[in-house]
């Protein structure tokens, strides 16, 4: 089972979050997929991840081009796992797939939007009835990453 984790943001948005993350998980050796709930969330991703710092890029791909299984990083809006990935973020309410083959899953969820906060609720509900260790992380006001339960 996979080990899932929920990140509720409160002091920043998903753009400002996610590049560290995805840097800390590719540190880590993990390839990575996100799956995003519009391509033009997707697609914006795929700009952000060239650009968000001027010293650094995040290498990485979206579904639409050729060569996924060799990308490090992979944007999506489907349920496949084009990289073989061992880490997947939901970002914007995406619907999983099943995540029995990925070593983790992360939820990440704005909370100032109540169609996020309710699509976290349930979600969390199915994560553990599906019999997955599962974590709450919430921000605190320093940006840090806080366990909540």
């Amino acid at each position: 089972m996979a080990e899932v984790l929920f990140y509720h943001l409160t002091e920043s948005r998903l753009e400002e979050a996610l590049p560290g993350l995805l840097e800390r998980s590719v540190q880590r050796g993990w390839k990575v997929v996100v799956q995003t709930g519009t391509e033009e969330r997707r697609d914006a991703l795929d700009t952000l991840l060239w650009t968000y710092r001027d010293e650094s890029f995040l290498a990485h791909a979206t579904d639409r081009e050729p060569h996924q299984a060799d990308q490090p990083i992979l944007l999506t809006t489907g349920m496949a796992n084009g990289n073989n990935a061992e880490i997947r973020f939901l970002v914007d309410g995406a619907s999983p797939p099943d995540l029995t083959s990925y070593a983790r899953a992360v939820f990440m969820f704005d909370g100032h939007d109540a169609m996020q906060l309710e699509g976290a609720r349930e979600q969390w509900k199915a994560m553990k009835a599906a019999g997955h260790a599962v974590t709450y992380w919430q921000q605190t006001p320093d940006r840090r990453w806080e366990r909540k339960a």
